[in-house]
């Protein structure tokens, strides 16, 4: 059966160069390995056509010798050597293979890599109180952490993991089949490296088991919905003495019953009676840090804001703090008894000859009304 050319095997031009034919082996390599393909048997061929393939064109001096013969110029070259598939050749794999399973093919025992722990979340709830002014708080969470007992080797106290006898302590195994050599996880270890015979009995060989911690988070004036605090380090312990992970301080701020939060702004709703609206006073006006007296002019209309400056947030990066913003709402009187009813009769009947001038926005509303009608 005819080969393939190789320019169309990796789905390059013939003027490709060496960065993009690794680039497109690299796709290829990643696409068809056998190791994720498993009992996929066109997989593999396509993974063994585009590893020839490479292997071929990356060597300049082969390349010619194909560019210019053919298949026929480059036979006899491909079975051992430089150029074959085993051997040295193999070790030019190794970034392409760490891309695939996240390590190198070669150098050194897998088992032996320390791994970073997890990262954690934790949700925080607070008032908004403690958020604007800052706080420092306990919480308690579940994490991994080393064992103590056999202090992460997962190892019985007093013995130690032994080197795998099958991979030799490398945590991998090289496979080879014909022309074709590849190098998979050991069986024997599961890529470790060493094997645990005697399983340290508090943690049964894993190395970590899982605890309450206790935590003091300083939660920063000025923090809002949604922030986050990191706590470096205080993630779930590493695997093989690799650093432990991080845990991420979720902020969420209870409603208010009075206030609201808008960036570093807050807002409040201030009902009024109707005759404070009307002829003016003054009345005590909410912050957070206490009371103070708001003055409403004569003729206030319901939805006049108030800004109070700087009664709002601080930035907790810095910068100007925040206005407090009281909305006043006129509150129309309940519970009226029949004296209270007829003097309110006698006031509008008091107005009604001036009702232009008492009650502007109501005349201009009634007369818009009236030209609807007419026109």
């Amino acid at each position: 059966m005819s080969k393939r050319d190789y320019y169309e095997v990796l789905g390059v031009q013939k003027n490709a160069s060496g960065d993009e034919l690794k680039k497109s082996y690299r796709r290829l390599a990643m696409k068809y390995h056998p190791d994720r393909n498993p009992d996929n048997p066109e997989a593999e061929s396509s993974f063994k056509e585009a590893k020839e393939a490479y292997e071929i064109l990356k060597n300049a001096q082969k390349r010619a010798a194909y560019d210019q013969f053919g298949h026929a110029g480059i036979e006899g070259t491909m079975g051992g050597g430089g150029g074959g598939f085993g051997g040295s050749g193999f070790g030019d794999m190794g970034d392409i293979f760490e891309s695939v399973f996240g390590g190198r093919s070669s150098g050194g025992a897998q088992g032996q890599r320390a791994f970073r722990g997890s990262d954690l979340r934790y949700d925080l709830t607070l008032s908004l109180e403690e958020v604007v002014s800052g706080t420092e708080v306990k919480i308690r969470i579940p994490a991994q952490i080393d064992c103590k007992k056999c202090h992460g080797s997962g190892a019985k106290p007093g013995t130690r993991p032994k080197t795998c006898q099958q991979c030799g302590g490398q945590g991998q195994v090289r496979m080879t089949q014909g022309f074709f050599s590849v190098q998979q996880t050991c069986p024997v270890c599961k890529g470790e490296g060493k094997i645990i015979v005697d399983r340290c009995p508090t943690c049964r060989g894993a190395g970590r088991i899982q605890e309450q911690k206790t935590l003091s988070v300083k939660v920063p004036a000025g923090v809002d919905n949604g922030d986050r605090i990191r706590l470096s380090g205080e993630g779930e312990a590493g695997v093989k003495g690799g650093p432990s992970g991080d845990l991420y301080v979720q902020i969420r701020v209870r409603a208010h019953p009075i206030f609201s939060r808008e960036d570093n702004h807050l807002f409040c709703e201030v009902p009024i009676s109707i005759v404070t609206a009307a002829i003016g006073g003054e009345l005590e006006a909410p912050t957070l840090n206490g009371r103070i007296m708001l003055k409403i002019p004569a003729e206030t209309q319901t939805g006049k804001q108030f800004r109070i400056r700087g009664k709002g947030v601080k930035p907790v990066r810095g910068g100007a703090t925040g206005d407090l913003h009281c909305r006043v709402v006129v509150e129309t009187p309940v519970n009226l008894t029949a004296r209270q009813k007829e003097l309110l009769r006698e006031l509008d009947d008091s107005m009604h000859e001036s009702k232009k001038r008492h009650s502007p926005k109501e005349n201009s509303w009634i007369n818009r009304l009236k030209k609807f009608f007419e026109d």
